[in-house]
């Protein structure tokens, strides 16, 4: 069994920064694409980015390229997520999650499209 454990979220000022981590255990982390997703109350679970499960694709959603990057360090078995100049509309649950295809080479936005996840950690941006 796969197991995702986020941590780093917290109460944050806009415009301050975070570093959300994902660890993984149960599988061979390196070998599938992890994607970072937020839900916030009443809305929907949307894709924020993703990683490649060699790290040479990342891709992100327009409300926060240029401001967040995601990374992952396969040998600690652990994803990243780096958000700077953070804004009250980016308060959410914040969930990782493991691809369901090995070696995906590409990285997809569709939750369906991943299989295990995380319990979320809460961040929430004051104005």
């Amino acid at each position: 069994q796969v197991q995702l454990v986020e941590s780093g979220g917290g109460l944050v000022q806009a415009g301050g920064s975070l570093r959300l981590s994902c660890a993984s255990s149960g599988r061979t982390f390196g070998l599938y694409a992890m994607g970072w997703f937020r839900q916030a109350p009443g809305k929907e679970r949307e894709f924020v980015a993703g990683i490649a499960w060699d790290g040479s694709i990342t891709y992100y959603t327009d409300s926060v390229r240029g401001r967040f990057a995601i990374s992952r360090d396969n040998a600690k078995n652990t994803v990243y997520l780096r958000m700077n100049s953070l804004k009250p509309e980016d308060t959410a649950v914040y969930y990782c999650a493991a691809d369901r295809i090995i070696y995906r080479p590409m990285v997809v936005g569709a939750p369906a499209e991943y299989e295990y996840w995380g319990q979320g950690t809460q961040v929430t941006v004051s104005s």
